[in-house]
Order: structure tokens, then C-alpha cells, then sequence
């Protein structure tokens, strides 16, 4: 594609995303859907641009209300990924010597916002929290997040895996905290790599792989994962049971859990029952009262640890749209604990940074729920095998808590209780 037709595609992406009526990744496939002669490289610089401009946005829109133009066309020149002599050629002489000269701007010339990149009133939650780490911290969400796999115990070893993966001429290195993962340079087309199309390995952050060993569920044991989603973690606790016992994927999305599938037949699990609910109080999980050995519930939350991957989620929620979820992720955590037998396991996770979908959903549960004793989840952690496992949790143990300037994972939050006998 000529690379006036590229960018201004991307303008046009651009304005569609923008409208935050629906998730980025979902607004791009749809437009590569619709564009089918877009290339892999096009839809790569497409992708690029959009996420770029995404994480970008404050500093962009500053840089661009020195330009002309459409607003879009601009914002799109500044996002632009590659050779700065391909861009050029798409540019009047006015835009380039625009673009140079935004160029020649200095870090000391930013205002904090065009630094950090978040709403207001997201930079002063965190700031609260990490204090004068928030620079770190912001610094850090402006980056993609690496690519993590997870090795099928089922199928192999990971120092095998390992060796396979590399083997495939991929970059590759342990992961500093999980016993169980992988971590890629670059983002490598996985369909290629035959421990991924054999099962060996699946795609799941270390962070995420950290839930699964915290619920640590056994071998014969009745177990559920509340809010499997397209099921990454599902796939974890059911190689964790050695493929044994009963694992349910509840879920709302039954288009969610349809993404299971493919994944099951590559894991090699015949133990996991997806089954799709209408809520969180539905008559299956009635039915399960008090059967059930082991719960997490990765709760559907604001997303806001995952800002690497999803930039557009910062400027989709609002503290209105966290106070709902708190108040939807509650009544999902109480309706869950209904499900555990004396003696059995709840784990209570998100993935999001703020305080309100995170410690303070656990102790208004501890507070309504006096059959449920706390548990320390660093020593939790340790038990599995986690190294630094106090590192990773808040300054008692308590929680775990994961940061991604920290840790170099996502955001996650995750509390533990064991109901009483």
C-alpha cells in the first residue's frame, strides 16, 4: 500500500477507535474483517499505529495542536511505527517540518500528564499507592507487555519446553517468579511453534499462572473457576489436577467459552465441564452448594493492570465504572463462597491496580462472611514454589499484589480463605 493510502487508513482507524464505544482489539478486527485486502504488514503498522497513539494520547494530542489538518491525520503521523523516510513520503512540506519540530521536544517540556498518559483522576489513585514510584509506574504501562507462555505439565517439563522453544529459533528465558512459564522477546507467530500447536505450552502471563498455583487444587478434587472467561487459568487448574476430578469454566459469555475449546483439544484435559450461566445466582451454581473443594473467582473487573496490552481501557473507565464493578464483583465473590465445602479453598483475584475492586472487596467479605478464615498468601505462594514469594505479596503477606514496574507482569490482586469446618 502506498504510504499516503497507509495513513490515511490509519486516520480513519484512528476516528473509529477513538468513539470508545467498544474494546480497540475489537474495533481493529473488525475494520481488517471489513478490509480484506489489507496485508500482514498493513494490518501490522495499522495495529502499531493505533495502539501507539492509544497509550500515547496526552502527550500526542499536546504535540498536535501545534499541527493542521484533520486531528486524526496528525495524531496518526505522531504514531506512526518504522521508517521515518517512509512517513515522510506521505507528508506535505508543512506536516514534516511540523513533525521535526516535535521531534526536537524534550522530556523537561512535558507537563506530568503528557508524561504519565493517564485521566486525572487515575494518576492521582496510583500515586496514592506507589507515591513517587508513579513515574516508574506510568513509564512502564506506556510499553507492550512481553509474551508469556505457560508449559503444559501434562505434556512436558519446562526445562524441556524451554529447549523446544528455543530450539524453534525463538529467544526465550525463564520467568523470575512462576514455576511454570516462559517468557518470549518479541511477539513470534505462535501458529509456527510446535510445542504451542501440540499442547506443550499456552499463552498466559506469569501473573495469571501465580492464581492457578494459589489455588493449588488436587488431584479428584471438585473445583470451579467462577469466571473462566476464555479460559487460560481453566487450563492451568486442570493440568494442576493432573487431569483428574472435576473442573468447571463458569462463565456469562457462552462466545467466551466457546474460545475454550480449541485450547482443550491442544491440552489434552478431559476433566473440564464449560458450562455457560445467566448470572452469578443461577440455578447450576445453586446446585453446587457446598460440594465443591477449591473456587477462584477472577473477577470480571476494570482491567486497569492490563494497560501494556489494553492502552484504551484507561480512557474507557471512569471512577463511575469502578464503583459498579465493585459493587458486581461482591455479589459475585458471595455468591462463589456459597459453592465451597468445609475446608475448601476461595481465591479472589483481579487484574486491576485500585484499591476498590481489590482490598476493599476482600474485607467487606471478610466482614459479612465469618465461616471464612484468611490466608496468608505469601506463605501460600512459597508452598508452591514461587520465588520471592513475599515480594510479590503486600507488606503483611496478606494479599498478593503485582505491579508491573515491579514484578514485570500485569496488575493483579488475589486474597484466600479457607471456609471453616
Amino acid at each position: 500500500m502506498h504510504p499516503k493510502a497507509l495513513l490515511d487508513e490509519s486516520a480513519s482507524l484512528i476516528e473509529k477507535v477513538f468513539k470508545f464505544d467498544h474494546p480497540a482489539d475489537a474495533v481493529v478486527a473488525r475494520h481488517f474483517r471489513e478490509n480484506k485486502s489489507l496485508g500482514p504488514r498493513e494490518r501490522a503498522t495499522l495495529s502499531d499505529t493505533v495502539f501507539a497513539v492509544l497509550r500515547e494520547r496526552l502527550k500526542f494530542e499536546w504535540l498536535a495542536r501545534s499541527g493542521s489538518g484533520s486531528k486524526w491525520r496528525r495524531l496518526a503521523i505522531l504514531g506512526f511505527p518504522g521508517d521515518r523516510d517512509f512517513l515522510k513520503s506521505a507528508l506535505t512540506e508543512p506536516e514534516k517540518n511540523w513533525l521535526d519540530a516535535c521531534a526536537k521536544v524534550g522530556d523537561a517540556d512535558y507537563l506530568a500528564p503528557h508524561r504519565h498518559n493517564l485521566p486525572d483522576w487515575l494518576a492521582q489513585a496510583l500515586r496514592e499507592q506507589v507515591g513517587d514510584e508513579l513515574d516508574a509506574l506510568a513509564a512502564c504501562l506506556l510499553r507492550p507487555a512481553p509474551l508469556d507462555l505457560r508449559v503444559n505439565t501434562l505434556k512436558q517439563k519446562r526445562d524441556a519446553a524451554l529447549a523446544a522453544v528455543r530450539g524453534a529459533g525463538l529467544s526465550a528465558e525463564l520467568t523470575p517468579h512462576s514455576p511454570l512459564g516462559i517468557r518470549l522477546d518479541g511477539k513470534p507467530n505462535l501458529a509456527r511453534l510446535p510445542a504451542f500447536a501440540n499442547g506443550e505450552v499456552e499463552v498466559q502471563d506469569e501473573g495469571s499462572q501465580l492464581l492457578a498455583l494459589l489455588l493449588a487444587p488436587k488431584r479428584g478434587e471438585m473445583v470451579a473457576d467462577f469466571c473462566a472467561g476464555a479460559g487460560g487459568k481453566t487450563l492451568a487448574l486442570g493440568a494442576a489436577m493432573k487431569n483428574t476430578g472435576r473442573l468447571y469454566a463458569f462463565d456469562t459469555s457462552a462466545h467466551r467459552l466457546d474460545a475454550i475449546k480449541p485450547r482443550l483439544a491442544r491440552s489434552g484435559l478431559s476433566n473440564v465441564h464449560p458450562v455457560a450461566i445467566a448470572h452469578e445466582r443461577d440455578e447450576r451454581i445453586k446446585r453446587l452448594a457446598g460440594k465443591l473443594d477449591r473456587v477462584l473467582v477472577d473477577a470480571p473487573c476494570s482491567g486497569l493492570g492490563t494497560l501494556r496490552r489494553s492502552p484504551d481501557l484507561k480512557w474507557r473507565q471512569t471512577p463511575e465504572t469502578v464503583a459498579a464493578l465493585s459493587a458486581l464483583q461482591q455479589r459475585i465473590l458471595d455468591s462463589a463462597a456459597r459453592l465451597l465445602k468445609p475446608g475448601g479453598r476461595l481465591v479472589y483475584a483481579t487484574c486491576s491496580l485500585l484499591p476498590q475492586e481489590n482490598e476493599a472487596v476482600a474485607r467487606a467479605f471478610e466482614a459479612s462472611h465469618a465461616m471464612f478464615e484468611p490466608l496468608q498468601v505469601s506463605s501460600l505462594l512459597a508452598a508452591a514454589q514461587v520465588e520471592d514469594a513475599a515480594g510479590l505479596c503486600s507488606a503483611e503477606g496478606r494479599f498478593m499484589r503485582l505491579w508491573p514496574h515491579r514484578h514485570g507482569t500485569d496488575g493483579f490482586f488475589a486474597a484466600a480463605w479457607q471456609r471453616k469446618a
